[in-house]
């Protein structure tokens, strides 16, 4: 799984992506917004493991998620 973190503009607010092994979008949700539902992307009880990995991330830049 892939994670991209895409800047907004104006009143648009940053998004998260992620992406799968063909970087097919699965998800795309606010980074401001608290993480839900994440079991439906096999990424249950990792919710603290990811907004770590969000806070890192710079914008524009696809990096392999590994958590």
């Amino acid at each position: 799984m892939y994670i991209i973190k895409v800047k907004g503009k104006a009143k648009i607010p940053d998004y998260i992506q992620l992406r799968d092994e063909n970087f097919v979008l699965i998800a795309y949700f606010r980074a401001d917004r608290p993480l839900k539902n994440l079991d439906r992307y096999g990424l249950d009880n990792k919710e603290e493991a990811l907004a770590s990995v969000i806070e890192g991330l710079e914008f524009g830049k696809l990096q392999k998620l590994e958590i």
